[in-house]
């Protein structure tokens, strides 16, 4: 297995436990994160080496090291002969050693169809070259793969039986030390390091507006561990130290605790829309990036909520629009609109729970069900 960063561990991390249920011997290694870790996957490399971002200079830096792992890996497998390879997202890195993998007849899967509905649809023939059998996270994707007659299952979203249909804010609250009446904004600007040098300085200086407008407000920042340093200088450059609340990892409690979350444009959107809470997402990258991504993209809409709803039922504001001012502004009417009593919290609500019934199957079972049914067909 595969997995790149810290939302691939965790898919990852699932598909293991439903493996090992059915083989107990299992023996699985290959790339991977703390969640893989504690199931007894033995990484050869840890996930976070495939946490790049975009297309700009800052990924052509890593793209040698990459290139040496991804060789070693596909030397190994091709050796060892696994019966199975599973990629776990990551599909710049996992198509091309799923290519080879499969050309010599090593069956392979790859877990989360690559966003080919959203942008680079270029990617089937990627697709039906590298993988026996895709593993699909939102419910249109198999029939859409099967026009290009790739094998595909349905499993669900992994994150929609993790998360309860209906979180316990007050319990997530006394966690955190937060009073049951106070109003709280979670600030999630992203899990790598290129996403929070380019949106934590933003999202700090929108909460310093949002305080200056309401002093009262409590502002909590899930942090990943190892980029916590870059966030308390963010912060401190800000004028926002000893202001905001900054907490290693505990997403979903934050997420569970807040009324509205400001958050970067990813899979942690769809961890908030199954929390029920309103946001605000926002992106930036690196000028080139976004003049790439932008002629590639299909769709009018970014965030995944708003892609799985098919509207905009959250703002989206992107690169330029991503101003403090601007983004401030969007949580502030949140934040009014519930403390107003209005019907469109409680609509976004309505529409995130059918959302989260859409999602939730039991995936570690129809997932094992596939790739078991991959690995006697070979």
């Amino acid at each position: 297995m595969v997995a790149g960063e810290a939302s691939g561990d965790l898919l990852a991390g699932l598909v293991l436990d439903g493996m090992r249920a059915r083989w107990p011997a299992l023996q699985a290694s290959g790339i991977g994160g703390p969640q893989m870790g504690q199931r007894g996957f033995q990484a050869l490399w840890p996930s976070d080496k495939l946490a790049v971002h975009g297309y700009s200079m800052e990924v052509v830096r890593r793209l040698r090291e990459l290139f040496a792992i991804r060789r070693q890996l596909r030397e190994r497998f091709l050796r060892e002969r696994p019966d199975v390879f599973i990629g776990v997202d990551a599909p710049d890195f996992n198509l091309g050693l799923e290519t080879a993998l499969k050309a010599a007849k090593v069956p392979t899967v790859h877990f989360v169809c690559p966003s080919i509905w959203a942008w680079r649809a270029n990617r089937v023939e990627k697709i039906r070259a590298a993988a026996d059998h895709v593993l699909c996270i939102f419910p249109f994707e198999p029939a859409l793969l099967a026009q290009h007659g790739i094998n595909a299952t349905y499993v669900g979203h992994p994150l929609a039986n993790v998360i309860p249909l209906v979180p316990d804010k007050a319990a997530a609250r006394r966690q955190l030390g937060l009073a049951d009446g106070d109003q709280v904004v979670a600030i999630l600007p992203g899990s790598r390091k290129s996403e929070v040098r380019y949106l934590a300085s933003r999202f700090f200086a929108a909460a310093a507006l949002m305080q200056k407008a309401h002093p009262a407000i409590k502002f909590v920042v899930p942090a990943v561990p190892n980029l916590r340093s870059e966030i308390d200088a963010m912060a401190a450059a800000c004028g926002m130290a000893g202001r905001l609340q900054i907490v290693a990892g505990q997403s979903h409690t934050v997420l569970a605790a807040c009324d509205v979350t400001l958050i970067a444009s990813g899979t942690a959107t769809l961890e908030a829309a199954l929390f029920k809470r309103p946001m605000v997402i926002a992106y930036n990258m690196h000028w080139l990036s976004w003049q790439l991504m932008r002629r590639k993209q299909l769709q009018p809409w970014v965030g995944l909520p708003n892609i799985l709803c098919r509207d905009f039922v959250v703002p989206e504001l992107l690169q330029d629009a991503a101003t403090p001012e601007a983004l401030a502004a969007a949580v502030l009417f949140w934040l009014d609109d519930q403390a107003s009593g209005s019907a469109k919290i409680a609509a976004i609500e309505k529409t995130f729970t059918a959302l989260h019934h859409e999602l939730k199957r039991d995936t570690a079972l129809l997932a094992t069900d596939a790739i078991e049914k991959v690995i006697h067909r070979s």
